[in-house]
């Protein structure tokens, strides 16, 4: 078999390009190779790599979005949320970092007590069930979080190939889920399973360093006050029983309890993390889309198959292997029926077609099955699509020129 090689350039990744007649076996066509090697002259095939510029792409939740239920005050607020998430997160990429450590960066802001899309304060769950209003009066918050990556990253080569993500599920005490996944997922030697729960995801978390904290820490009294509506109860009432202040405000252009981030390095890598608060008013126990792989995040590699579009690919200066990440946000039960986020990769890799292209179909999808919502996702040439089927999505990019772009309602471009 003959094999020629190039070598990339300075500017160029750092993969090394081969070529050899395997590339050109039309078996899987039905053709012969002697056609494929006619295509073009194989010196003609050589073009230099493009080298990989990091992206950075965040959601802070979507829903019923829209000017008129939107204050200009919070307008502005939730902008500079955004703007704020992106800035910090793109740090991390400077000099070479890794896509994870700014993707978990990112929604820590996101996330973090205090923050305008504070996740922690988000979702309430009911503590009994019935129509007895005592019985929504203890309440719990239970939070969900999870991390993929396309590789494993370049800090941590001890990490196995097929070590590609983790999921947090039922979290009550832990500050900042999303910084726990990544220690999680760093350290297999002690928590070795795609998917923790509960306690015992916390406890591993705390001995790896990371924070506890009372669930009075999750706690935001217009979550309290958008959970009561949602039973159909006064929503004057505190969490103790007393009379508070009748507020009147539309709570319905509050970020939707899910945040997340998709960061491409410039070694190639795509890191997911996603990280939610759950449904409002959800049953006890409930799992959502956030935490199970393919349904609410999605991370992935491949070669492209078939010669013809090797051959394409490589004029164009791009390499053989295809990746993209995905992170939803939105009415999670569906994302969970369509398996949302790994249909992206799957129209990509088996239909042909461009991130943009499968991301706006699977919304699409989710729009005619019932369900409610928006996605992020990027691929590996850093093209970005941002799909939603509501009025609204919270969502931003942030390139090399290190310049954060934001949008919130669906009618308006990034700026």
């Amino acid at each position: 078999m003959s094999m020629m090689s190039f070598k990339p350039g300075a500017n160029d990744t750092n993969e090394t390009i081969v070529w050899t007649e395997t590339d050109f076996n039309c078996q899987h066509d039905k053709q012969d190779m002697g056609k494929g090697k006619g295509v073009l002259p194989t010196e003609k095939l050589f073009n230099r790599r493009r080298p990989i510029a990091p992206v950075l792409v965040i959601h802070g939740g979507a829903g019923t979005i829209s000017r008129v239920n939107v204050p200009a005050s919070k307008e502005e607020e939730y902008r500079k949320g955004l703007r704020d998430a992106l800035t910090a997160g793109y740090a991390s990429l400077r000099n070479g970092g890794e896509a994870m450590d700014a993707a978990v960066t990112a929604v820590t802001n996101l996330e973090a007590k205090g923050a305008v899309f504070n996740v922690a304060g988000k979702v309430r769950r009911s503590a009994g069930i019935g129509t007895n209003e005592a019985n929504y009066l203890t309440l719990q918050n239970e939070l969900e979080c999870s991390l993929m990556v396309t590789r494993p990253p370049s800090s941590h080569p001890e990490i196995p190939k097929s070590r590609r993500g983790i999921a947090l599920m039922l979290i009550t005490h832990l500050r900042n889920p999303s910084k726990a996944a990544r220690a999680l997922y760093l350290n297999p030697n002690v928590a070795p399973h795609a998917a923790l729960s509960g306690t015992t995801a916390e406890s591993i978390a705390e001995t790896l360093g990371e924070e506890l904290v009372d669930s009075s820490y999750y706690f935001t009294k217009e979550r309290w006050r958008q959970h009561r509506r949602g039973l159909g109860l006064p929503d004057n009432l505190t969490a103790s029983g007393h009379s508070d202040p009748v507020d009147t405000t539309d709570f319905d252009y509050l970020p939707k309890g899910t945040v997340g981030a998709v960061c491409l390095d410039q070694r190639g890598c795509i890191a997911v993390v996603t990280s939610t608060g759950g449904k409002t008013n959800k049953l006890v126990g409930r799992i959502g889309d956030t935490p199970t792989f393919g349904c609410g995040y999605w991370a992935e590699e491949w070669l492209t198959e078939r010669w013809i579009r090797r051959v394409w690919r490589r004029l164009r200066g791009k390499g053989d292997l295809q990746a993209v990440g995905v992170s939803g946000t939105g009415d999670g039960d569906y994302f969970l029926r369509l398996a949302s986020a790994s249909t992206v990769a799957a129209r990509m890799k088996l239909n042909n077609e461009s991130v943009r292209v499968a991301a706006n179909r699977v919304v699409q999808d989710l729009k005619v099955h019932g369900g409610e919502g928006g996605l992020i996702a990027l691929d590996s040439q850093g093209n970005v699509a941002m799909p939603l089927n509501t009025s609204g999505m919270y969502r931003g990019v942030i390139r090399e020129d290190g310049i954060p772009k934001v949008a919130i309602f669906s009618d308006e471009e990034l700026k």
